[in-house]
């Protein structure tokens, strides 16, 4: 069932909105994805919506820079990413780390293999 999350950055300088149905989580062994133990929640952009503006946003792209990992430049949190499926489509990455009200030992967590890519 799609529901509305509201997500945020620690401090609150990003906050966002982000519909969809929460079945799962991937857990990615990337050398930045294991750094930061993000857990990442892929949606379509389109469904993820900023509620601060993007100048609060700082990216940081690695390897081919196709995904741009924001975080916050005062906390340090990175409550999500974007970049583009595999279908061409624009994808957001979600931190499930960041969104309110998520349990996340409820979630089923795949473990993705990162580092061989």
């Amino acid at each position: 069932m799609n529901q509305t999350y509201q997500g945020s950055c620690h401090c609150g300088q990003i906050a966002f909105e982000v519909e969809g149905e929460l079945t799962g989580a991937v857990d990615c062994n990337c050398s930045i994805c294991q750094r930061k133990g993000t857990l990442m929640w892929f949606v379509p952009r389109a469904q993820l919506r900023l509620l601060t503006p993007t100048e609060n946003l700082r990216s940081y792209t690695f390897h081919k820079h196709v995904i741009r990992h924001h975080f916050c430049p005062t906390c340090g949190m990175h409550p999500f990413g974007e970049g583009v499926g595999p279908d061409g489509a624009a994808m957001a990455a979600v931190n499930i780390r960041c969104l309110e009200g998520v349990d996340i030992y409820d979630i089923a967590v795949h473990h993705h293999n990162g580092r061989a890519l």
